[in-house]
């Protein structure tokens, strides 16, 4: 088998896969990307103003946020530094998946980390401890999403005002059982349990008494020291 039957193999098979993992979770992001747009043009964003937030800042958390402070009349530094800290778990999602793209080039790394989402960064783990993680495999998987966020973002700006009680039909329970399921994806590794009560005991806490939302980025950095606390170096494992 020649190099280029190898490449074009993998090629057609990451994509391949990267369309198959990403159709469960396409289910989830349309109806929460329909109500941020319908919340953001209630809140008197235009459908232009609406359609840049999701291409550019692609955050679709911090931008209900966003939304909600701008309600407020509060000043500009508070919702970026809200926004900024919501989404402070994005650098540490990238330094993480960092490890593995060994295969990508310095633009598509750019590329890679703006279309870095949650779902994003727990397929593309898992795919790294399948095999090598290539550009196919994770832009197969990053267009769709995005695809369907901004598609989604346009459908609940023109007719979301149809929808009169978003959580009477549960909508204000997806997130949270989103998010759910993505953790539960890595109960297999080494001291799960144990960074995740601490990690939720923190965030908790901060919860409490600093509020939101500093209690995601404070409780995933005490996840985070738990577990780089109880982490041992390759060479130690292979020792052991």
């Amino acid at each position: 088998m020649t190099e280029a039957t190898v490449i074009e193999s993998h090629w057609q098979s990451d994509m391949r896969d990267g369309l198959r993992d990403v159709a469960p979770v396409l289910g989830a992001v349309v109806p929460f990307a329909a109500v941020f747009g319908a919340v953001a043009a209630e809140a008197g964003m235009s459908m232009a103003d609406i359609m840049l937030a999701s291409a550019t800042i692609y955050a679709g958390a911090s931008q209900f946020v966003m939304v909600e402070l701008m309600g407020q009349d509060v000043p500009i530094w508070s919702i970026v530094l809200a926004v900024f800290a919501l989404n402070f778990r994005h650098v540490l999602y990238s330094a993480s998946l960092g490890r593995h793209m060994g295969a990508f080039g310095f633009w598509q790394k750019a590329l890679a980390f703006h279309l870095l989402v949650d779902p994003q960064f727990a397929a593309s783990e898992m795919r790294a401890l399948k095999t090598r993680l290539r550009p196919t495999y994770y832009f197969s998987y990053a267009t769709a999403i995005y695809s369907v966020w901004l598609g989604a973002n346009l459908l609940g700006i023109l007719f979301g005002a149809l929808i009169d009680d978003p959580a009477a039909w549960g909508m204000d329970f997806l997130l949270p059982l989103y998010f759910m399921g993505l953790i539960m994806g890595f109960h297999g590794r080494g001291h799960f349990w144990v960074i995740l009560s601490t990690s939720a005991v923190a965030s908790i806490i901060v919860h409490q008494t600093l509020g939101s939302p500093w209690h995601i980025t404070l409780g995933g950095g005490v996840g985070l020291v738990v577990a780089a606390a109880l982490s041992k170096p390759k060479e130690a494992e292979a020792a052991a």
